[in-house]
């Protein structure tokens, strides 16, 4: 009965869990060791890891020493500037090498293009003299002007076979009369002289005129070919003595030789074509000359550009200006 009477909910005994002995043991245990341990002293019941700490070393001070500065010799001077020279003249060879590679490249681009290339005067191949210029009336001539354009050069054309015809002329003049020997010698230089020039004053400005409506170039036109004109008129005359087998020199060798009178009549009348061919060419170039809207202002503009601009004249107005200056100085 007595196992009744004990109260279930009260422990006989206190038990005290930290009171356990193996608990008791390890917490003394460490609390002893852990009071026995000084990090501060060099003895301790402890084993921990020891570091060794080196002292750094000071760096050998030396003092600062100043280099002596070296000049170079004369002859690593002259050697360093031949040797530049050298550089920059086989750059300058590498840069025109250059440019004539790119001009070639041009040339020939401009060729497989199709670039006009000179077909006047229509020379053979073989001949060793080239074309000096390039003329293409329909393709370069506008619609409106090739007409009159054809007409001036079949008027040039017409005046150099007169002035053949007319050399034919005084010949035969000149071997039935010896003292016409004059006549036969002018002729020659008429010929010689009136049919280039005749090419370069008057129809090739026209030419360009028409080409580019230059206002220049028409009053050029003007002023060369109203003087052909003239001569034109002279020629048909035919004053004796002058080497032009006119209408007065071929009247007056009838009474001598029919055959020569005829033959210059025939060359007056070509004088008097070319006259009258001149006078009708010069009125139809003024009247489209007006409708192009030229000026004189527009000329003297357009030669002062191409004077000024060019290369020949550049360099003669240079030269006479340093002429001018050095003997300017020399006296003084």
């Amino acid at each position: 009965m007595s196992g009744f009477d004990s109260n279930p909910f009260v422990d006989p005994v206190d038990v005290n869990p930290f009171q356990d002995p193996s608990v008791t043991q390890l917490t003394t245990s460490n609390t002893e060791r852990v009071g026995e341990y000084n990090p501060f002293s060099g003895n301790s019941t402890l084993t921990t890891p020891t570091l060794t700490t080196i002292p750094a070393q000071p760096a050998p001070s030396q003092p600062a020493v100043l280099q002596p500065s070296v000049e170079p010799s004369p002859q690593v001077t002259a050697a360093a500037a031949q040797a530049n020279l050298l550089r920059q003249q086989e750059e300058l060879e590498r840069k025109a090498a250059e440019l004539d590679r790119k001009e070639q490249e041009m040339q020939n681009k401009n060729l497989a293009a199709g670039v006009k290339e000179n077909n006047w005067p229509p020379l053979p191949k073989i001949c060793p003299i080239k074309p000096c210029f390039y003329q293409d009336i329909t393709g370069e001539i506008p619609i409106e002007f090739q007409r009159v354009c054809k007409m001036i050069y079949y008027l040039w054309m017409f005046h150099c076979v007169t002035l053949f015809l007319n050399l034919l002329a005084c010949l035969a003049l000149f071997t039935t009369n010896s003292a016409k020997g004059v006549d036969f010698g002018l002729s020659i230089l008429w010929l010689i002289l009136f049919s280039p020039c005749a090419f370069l004053c008057w129809y090739r400005p026209v030419y360009k005129a028409f080409r580019s409506d230059s206002s220049f170039n028409f009053f050029f036109f003007f002023f060369v070919f109203f003087f052909q004109l003239v001569v034109y008129i002279i020629q048909a005359v035919g004053i004796p003595n002058w080497g032009n087998s006119g209408w007065i020199t071929a009247i007056s060798t009838i009474g001598t030789n029919v055959a020569v009178s005829v033959v210059m009549m025939v060359v007056a009348g070509f004088f008097t074509v070319c006259a009258v061919m001149a006078v009708i060419l010069l009125k139809m170039v003024h009247s489209m000359y007006r409708r192009t809207g030229a000026s004189f202002q527009k000329a003297q503009q357009e030669f002062s550009q191409g004077v000024l601009t060019n290369r020949t004249f550049q360099s003669a107005a240079t030269t006479a200006a340093s002429t001018a200056a050095q003997s300017a100085f020399q006296r003084n």
